[in-house]
């Protein structure tokens, strides 16, 4: 057996690339798990101790400066940090890419003003950049306040109250809101604020979370959107990374950044929550039948509604057709699929009711601006560079 690998980190995102880490074990990797909540000291004897050939170290905002000092006894792997460190190979989400993820689901469902709930973190003001980035070149009013204080010690735990200031904003913005809070714990936290000021989820304020965290998300009430991430990708570029330092090669990247893969639609911000009764009948349509080979005239004909009538209504709210709607819903599926799944993409389109991998690829393509083998690669080889965000 060679060395073993030191892996710091909390248990939520030791949770998340487990999966991925696994593969890596099975050739005969020996990883040694260390909570990254101990006492630096206590760290650094444990370390002297192990004697590992290599660290996974991830990155808490709060205390990343101590951290950063066990870099300096093994070869290092950075994890949940974007920071280029000097002899460190940093693999992090892309968190531009999560806000601009955010705010063009919220742009899609046709929210007339976006508002960030931020935490003051790094990767908080790296989302919330993004998110604005997009109401901006939409011209679409935003909204931001940022609620500090929370202990990422306490991931699952929710028992603080919402500021004075936070109910003050909460209550000033225009309604319906659209709200994104840059971490799923934050979204349980807004669900609960909501709740307390008599303000209805999803209908007064539709919230997205990111990271999708089954273990918050569906515990929550109601039940939190969330841009999902694909831990998967994450994982197994930390693994590679660490083979290649294992075997003394070079690393390709110094930097990797890995694009949020979609949204995931529950409850709390859903394109069944609009006034309009129409369009609720039409969006709850199209989610049932979105892997069917449907038309919009089929469609019209099914609900007997006139073709004029629902286009110019989608068009006042959403701000696009109904086809063009149907092709993105689909698209955000597409893009699931692709990054947390090994399926091709002639299967992958079947699923999402293109019916052919050309016609996906052109859809995608107008969608999204890259083709889907494209995308998927991506999420293998990371994002290089960010500077230009």
């Amino acid at each position: 057996m060679s060395q073993p690998v030191a892996v710091i980190m909390s248990e939520v995102f030791l949770r998340r690339l487990t999966p991925a880490l696994a593969k890596f074990a099975g050739r005969a990797q020996d990883y040694r798990i260390l909570s990254i909540h101990r006492d630096i000291e206590e760290l650094k004897n444990l370390i002297g101790q192990i004697k590992p050939a290599g660290i996974i170290l991830e990155i808490l905002p709060n205390r990343s400066q101590e951290l950063l000092h066990l870099a300096k006894l093994a070869p290092t792997i950075l994890v949940a940090t974007d920071e280029i460190v000097e002899g460190c190979i940093s693999v992090d989400v892309d968190d531009w890419a999560v806000g601009r993820e955010a705010a063009e689901a919220f742009s899609n469902a046709g929210f007339r003003s976006l508002s960030c709930l931020g935490n003051g973190t790094p990767y908080s003001n790296q989302r919330i950049e993004g998110f604005k980035k997009i109401a901006g070149s939409l011209e679409t009013p935003s909204f931001t306040h940022i609620e500090t204080g929370f202990d990422d010690a306490r991931y699952s735990e929710s028992f603080r109250k919402p500021s004075p200031e936070m109910k003050d904003w909460l209550h000033a913005l225009p309604k319906p809101a659209a709200i994104f809070a840059v971490h799923d714990p934050l979204g349980r936290f807004l669900c609960g604020a909501c709740g307390q000021l008599g303000l209805e989820v999803p209908n007064d304020v539709a919230i997205i979370g990111a990271n999708d965290d089954p273990l918050v998300c569906n515990l929550t009430f109601p039940t939190l959107s969330s841009i999902a991430i694909p831990w998967e990708a994450l994982g197994e570029r930390v693994g590679r990374a660490m083979d290649d330092i294992l075997a003394r090669t070079s690393p390709d990247h110094t930097s990797i950044l890995i694009p949020p893969s979609g949204i995931v639609l529950r409850h709390s911000a859903n394109h069944l929550a609009v006034e309009d009764a129409l369009l609720r009948r039409a969006m709850s349509y199209l989610t049932e039948k979105m892997q069917q080979p449907i038309s919009i005239s089929s469609m019209c004909g099914d609900l007997r509604i006139a073709r004029r009538t629902l286009e110019r209504r989608f068009k006042e709210y959403f701000q696009r057709t109904p086809w063009e709607m149907l092709c993105r819903m689909r698209v955000n599926q597409a893009r699931r699929l692709l990054a947390e799944t090994n399926y091709s993409v002639g299967l992958i389109s079947e699923r999402c009711g293109f019916n052919d991998p050309e016609r996906m690829a052109v859809v995608f393509n107008r969608v999204t601006g890259q083709s889907p083998s494209s995308f998927r690669k991506s999420l293998k080889s990371g994002i290089l560079q960010f500077s230009d965000q």
